[in-house]
């Protein structure tokens, strides 16, 4: 089960969302953080303006800066100062000492330092007696007492993370957030996530199922397309393999029995003729040794037959290709062919155009391919019949050869098998008169070896009954 494909499909989504779970509450966090600090430090710069007028009177009426840590840390109006004064210098700006305490509830830092720089009061409590640096004083606000500086106010950010204030509630609070907001929508990732897995992962299984039981020879196995995308054609690639292999599979068979019915007859007859000499049912004369002789040829040819289709098949039949003239080719296998169509009573008329265009062929090969053709249409066009056997030029350089004859036709139902092994169109036909039903299979392997083309049609089959043609591109 570890190695289950889901497993894998959801440890990878969780390893996802964990990724995505840190990196985002990282930058959220970081990105808060950083907008509170640009918050919190332009307030405090703004209460640093508003505080300063306070903290100028403070020094008019001191002269100094001492007891100012009573009122940066307590917010409380200094002595012989009225609420209405503080007000009055306060107000106008903003807010008085009690912005500063807003301040500092709010995580601010409130450092206030001399005009020698030294730090004369930290709410933080660090820095006292400390000297600034003049850049950090440079980042502070002036106070001004008649146009003189008495000393600098810095308000800074620098323990907002301090357990207990409400800037750090604050913080916490969204950091929460940010956390929960996280691991719900990582919830109901995985929660679809798993959904979507088991979408794929459950055909994958019936794939599998499936494709053992064919494994185990049962070829009638299909799975059920419910969808049109990658995996659905998976399935439908699925069926047209299985559909496929149970055609080869009985086709096979087919073949297997076929070859044994072939052979069975010339074997039969070889026997019974020997069985009979043997006996002295028969004379052991020339007569009966040359049906045996006959019967011999017979089973030479179908095996020498079979073997050429099944080294066609494979892709590993031998081809002597030279560049050829098509149309010599085929006018002399018509020539050749007359002689046999006129004792039958049947007229061979070729019509082979002019400059048909060389072609890399195999001489011997495609003269039995016409061979075969001519043979066949002799075999099923009766007397006083025509068969027209025509070449002529194809754009793209190639060469049409068309077979027709004024036979029979053939059956629209017979026409998608007409190039199978054994196939026989007409039932009625044994192997003498017939053939072994290997011509036309042979024939196509040929056309296709050489990278042509072959077809039949049989458009006058409907009309009238007659005609069958056979078209060959190379």
């Amino acid at each position: 089960m570890r190695n289950s494909l889901i497993f894998k499909l959801m440890g990878a989504f969780l390893l996802v969302i964990a990724i995505g779970a840190v990196v985002i509450s990282l930058l959220t966090s970081q990105a808060t953080q950083s907008a509170f600090n640009l918050y919190t430090t332009r307030s405090g710069q703004a209460w640093a303006q508003s505080l300063a007028p306070v903290l100028a009177d403070f020094y008019a009426q001191k002269n100094d800066w001492q007891g100012v840590d009573t009122l940066l840390q307590s917010g409380l109006t200094p002595a012989g100062m009225g609420a209405g004064h503080m007000m009055g210098s306060g107000q106008g700006r903003g807010f008085g000492a009690s912005g500063a305490m807003m301040g500092i509830s709010m995580g601010q830092r409130l450092v206030l330092t001399d005009t020698q720089g030294i730090v004369v009061s930290d709410t933080a409590g660090e820095l006292v007696g400390k000297t600034l640096s003049p850049q950090e004083i440079d980042n502070g606000q002036p106070v001004l007492l008649a146009g003189r500086q008495v000393g600098t106010l810095i308000v800074t950010p620098n323990y907002q993370t301090e357990q207990g204030t409400p800037a750090s509630d604050f913080l916490d609070s969204v950091n929460r957030s940010i956390l929960t907001s996280v691991v719900i929508a990582g919830v109901i990732a995985l929660i679809l996530g798993a959904g979507l897995f088991f979408q794929i992962t459950a055909p994958m299984r019936q794939l599998q199922k499936a494709a053992g039981s064919i494994a185990a020879g049962d070829l009638n196995q299909r799975v059920v397309v419910r969808s049109k995308d990658e995996i659905g054609q998976l399935g439908q690639t699925f069926n047209l393999m299985a559909e496929s292999l149970a055609r080869a599979e009985k086709q096979r068979r087919h073949m297997v029995a076929d070859v044994a019915h072939e052979l069975r007859t010339p074997l039969a007859v070889i026997q019974a003729n020997a069985e009979g000499m043997l006996d002295g049912v028969l004379p052991l004369d020339a007569e009966q040794v040359n049906a045996i002789f006959q019967e011999t040829l017979l089973l030479n040819r179908l095996v020498g037959d079979l073997r050429l289709l099944s080294l066609a098949e494979a892709g590993e039949l031998p081809l002597e290709r030279h560049p050829t003239a098509p149309g010599p080719l085929v006018e002399q296998v018509v020539e050749h062919m007359k002689s046999q169509a006129a004792q039958r009573g049947i007229r061979l008329e070729g019509k082979i155009e002019d400059n048909l265009p060389e072609r890399s062929l195999d001489s011997d090969r495609i003269t039995q391919v016409l061979t075969n053709l001519i043979g066949n249409a002799l075999r099923y066009t009766p007397q006083d019949g025509t068969i027209w056997v025509e070449a002529a030029p194809q754009p793209e350089g190639r060469v049409k050869i068309t077979v027709t004859d004024s036979g029979p036709g053939i059956r629209p139902e017979d026409l998608p098998y007409i190039f199978d092994r054994f196939y026989r169109a007409d039932k009625s036909r044994t192997r003498a008169s017939g053939g072994s039903g290997l011509g036309l299979a042979i024939v196509k392997q040929l056309v296709e070896a050489h990278g042509g083309q072959i077809s039949v049609e049989s458009p006058a089959y409907a009309q009238n009954g007659n005609g069958t043609r056979f078209t060959i591109f190379i």
